[in-house]
């Protein structure tokens, strides 16, 4: 499926008809002499029984890609980003907790994001020729600067705000994920092709947006540009009204994602796209926790 996450734009994770997967990592030799035939056969036998008897093997045996081993993966991903969002959330405030005296540093979730979108684009544009853990666990590692400084900044001004989107944020993850592992949710090709045109929408509004924004439009005077514009639906902000939206868009892109992992295990994909896989959802429950945050932000500010 081409139209999902970049992160998967890679053959591993491509859909395969039968005859058409990976390849045995050690291809089977063939006698080349009748007089071994017996012998070869004794020696396969046996061979064949010792593998029996033996455990299954696992990723590290068949360097083939799993769900356990991509799981192990994100979770080690997540895990440096956290430690990064802490350092990311002090750098911001100066401090372990907002005080009335704190002045904002924006320069961790500015650096985060910058450093964190090069990374990104080289990660998905080199993915298809290596795959470089390293560059990953870097993507992590400034993308947790740039969810701890702009978490911090968020806090500075709406006091438990971070604990509500974090919240938010596992509730939609953790829902998407029992409805895919349940069967009751998949991504399709007709779902797909909507996604992606409302993600194209979505990105053309917040770059108008932005650009109002920068150039002080009247009609986005507010801390969030258009977004912050009552909608005719009781007055409720459009950034609250499009928030939502995008959610559900961002909790079908994690719909995406577990499908192309679940496309690469079943391809037989090598050991170290589980990498790529990880990547991506971190990318997507990024992008989640951020819209979320930003809702709760318009919604408080409103009030």
């Amino acid at each position: 499926m081409a139209l999902n996450n970049p992160a998967f734009n890679n053959p591993a994770f491509q859909d395969r008809r039968a005859g058409q997967a990976y390849p045995s990592l050690t291809p089977p030799s063939a006698p080349t002499a009748a007089a071994q035939h017996a012998g070869v056969n004794m020696a396969a036998q046996a061979q064949m029984e010792g593998m029996y008897a033996a455990p299954s093997a696992g990723a590290v045996q068949t360097d083939r890609m799993t769900i356990e081993d991509t799981v192990m993966k994100t979770v080690s991903l997540f895990a440096v980003l956290l430690v990064t969002a802490a350092v990311g959330w002090v750098w911001t405030l100066g401090g372990l907790a907002p005080a009335a005296d704190t002045r904002i540093n924006a320069l961790p979730w500015v650096i985060g994001a910058l450093v964190g979108f090069v990374l990104s684009m080289v990660i998905i544009f080199t993915s298809r020729k290596k795959v470089r853990p390293a560059l990953i666990f870097a993507y992590a590692a400034f993308e947790g600067l740039f969810v701890g400084g702009i978490s911090a900044f968020f806090e500075y001004l709406y006091s438990g705000i971070v604990v509500q989107a974090t919240l938010a944020t596992l509730v939609v993850v953790g829902v998407t994920l029992a409805l895919f592992a349940s069967g009751r949710i998949r991504a399709s090709k007709k779902a797909t092709k909507i996604f992606m045109i409302a993600m194209i929408g979505y990105l053309v509004f917040s770059l108008i947006n932005l650009g109002l924004m920068i150039f002080g439009a009247p009609i986005a005077g507010g801390a969030f540009g258009l977004r912050s514009e009552p909608s005719p639906l009781f007055g409720i902000p459009w950034g609250v009204l499009i928030g939502v939206f995008v959610v559900i868009m961002a909790a079908y892109s994690l719909v995406l994602d577990f499908d192309q992992v679940q496309q690469g295990v079943r391809n037989g994909a090598p050991r170290v796209y589980g990498w790529m896989g990880g990547f991506g959802i971190m990318v997507t429950v990024v992008w989640l926790y951020v819209e979320i945050l930003r809702i709760l932000a318009i919604a408080r500010g409103n009030n």
